[in-house]
């Protein structure tokens, strides 16, 4: 008897290749979420993309069982987009909050070198004059609220002390959050030469510097105490 074989139309190799080529593109999809691939399959989708328009145009020459397929595949690849480009989306927003989170860093402290370059000597300028010497009682208030206090005589020949005196500020404004805008080593220096010739001026001989917190904020004061 004599048997008779279909052959493959050239309609079921192109419709064979789509889905070879979707099935290639979802696993390209799944290294490219999974950190495989350093960026979306673009050259496969748009092949695919390609070949489905094709085949919509030209839906009249498929036969009922090749369009009962492509609808199938269609279909399928319809689900693919739309969950590709939803997983998408997340990505890029994760990655834009990421580079925000970066640049407003990167802003904050370019705000806090200005502020410090503009506003070196603000924090402590607001320490009081200390014309004269302080009574015991406000005395002992100071102490009490100090967290930290030196005496200086000749910042000049005292530098460690003033080194010493500029980090247990920095830690204090730390612990308070102030940490930002601090003055540079190289200007707190200029300030207490400043400060100290000032007082010395209104015939102080040694002067104590504190780290004092008051109302949850750092301050550095200066007075003269003989």
């Amino acid at each position: 008897m004599q048997e008779y074989v279909r052959a493959k139309s050239p309609i079921d190799d192109e419709l064979n290749q789509i889905e070879r080529d979707v099935r290639a593109l979802k696993i390209e999809y799944e290294q490219y979420f999974g950190g495989g691939r350093p960026r979306p399959p673009a050259d496969t989708q748009w092949r695919v993309d390609s070949m489905m328009r094709r085949w919509n145009e030209r839906a009249g020459e498929l036969s009922f069982a090749q369009r009962f397929r492509f609808n199938n595949l269609s279909q399928t690849y319809a689900k693919y987009q739309d969950m590709w480009r939803k997983k998408v989306m997340q990505r890029e927003a994760a990655t834009a909050q990421h580079h925000y989170g970066a640049a407003a860093k990167i802003i904050e402290a370019e705000r806090a070198r200005a502020a410090a370059a503009e506003h070196h000597a603000a924090p402590h300028d607001s320490a009081p004059a200390a014309g004269d010497t302080v009574h015991s009682a406000g005395r002992r208030a100071v102490e009490r609220d100090a967290a930290f206090a030196l005496c200086l005589s000749d910042p000049e020949k005292e530098m460690g002390k003033v080194d010493r005196l500029y980090q247990k500020l920095l830690e204090a404004r730390s612990q308070t959050g102030e940490s930002a805008g601090a003055p540079s080593l190289s200007d707190f220096q200029k300030f207490v030469r400043r400060k100290t010739e000032e007082l010395k001026k209104k015939g102080g001989h040694e002067i104590e510097y504190s780290v004092a917190v008051e109302g949850g904020r750092v301050k550095l004061k200066a007075r003269i105490i003989g």
